[in-house]
């Protein structure tokens, strides 16, 4: 299986809890914002009347800016994506956060200089994950089909997006494979996913 990833030369990448140690108390959120548990945070913020939602808005960027500046580096992601940069491979971060907390992210991590800044896509950019609008624009935009397109995450919003575009799924940083319908392949680490295309 290692094989049929390291012939793919077009790599996009999660960003909170892939790229980052997960440090989202997304529960925690939802009580906030008087969500209801276990819900798509911005789905249900979606459904909100514009004025209603500001404030809830105003409070979510203020969390995920705090968490964003904060943002401690996953075990592995530097010489992950230095190996893939060497390969000549394309490179892009989508994340459900902003484009600009995600600049600040990728910068507190130490990885700001190894993707371009026009290769990074928040919610502010197109519908967020898991609509695959994104990974159909990169995949125009690198010139390939969808399916030549890994997606790598650590949560199922993540294969879902992958899914439905028909790209190949990669779940990371979990201890064990917790969606094994919607994932090709499981690394429990960078590190590990490193080994496996080198």
């Amino acid at each position: 299986m290692s094989e049929l990833l390291r012939a793919h030369q077009h790599w996009v990448f999660d960003m909170d809890g892939t790229l980052t140690v997960d440090a989202h108390d997304f529960e925690y959120v939802r009580q906030q914002l008087g969500l209801p548990s276990g819900s798509d945070i911005l789905a249900e913020l979606a459904k909100l009347s514009a004025t209603e939602a500001q404030s809830k808005y105003q409070w979510l960027q203020a969390y995920e800016a705090e968490v964003a500046a904060n943002s401690v580096a996953s075990p592995g992601v530097q010489a992950l994506l230095q190996h893939l940069l060497e390969q000549q491979a394309q490179i892009a971060v989508v994340t459900r956060n902003t484009k600009a907390l995600a600049q600040i992210t990728l910068a507190a991590i130490g990885v700001e200089h190894l993707v371009k800044d026009e290769m990074i896509f928040g919610r502010d950019c197109a519908p967020p994950k898991p609509d695959p609008y994104l990974l159909h624009q990169l995949a125009k935009q690198w010139s390939v089909p969808a399916q030549r397109l890994v997606m790598v995450g650590d949560f199922h919003f993540d294969l879902r997006f992958a899914r439905a575009a028909n790209a190949r799924s990669v779940l990371v940083n979990t201890p064990t494979n917790l969606w094994p319908e919607l994932t090709d392949h499981y690394y429990p680490c960078l590190s590990q996913l490193l080994a496996a295309i080198c």
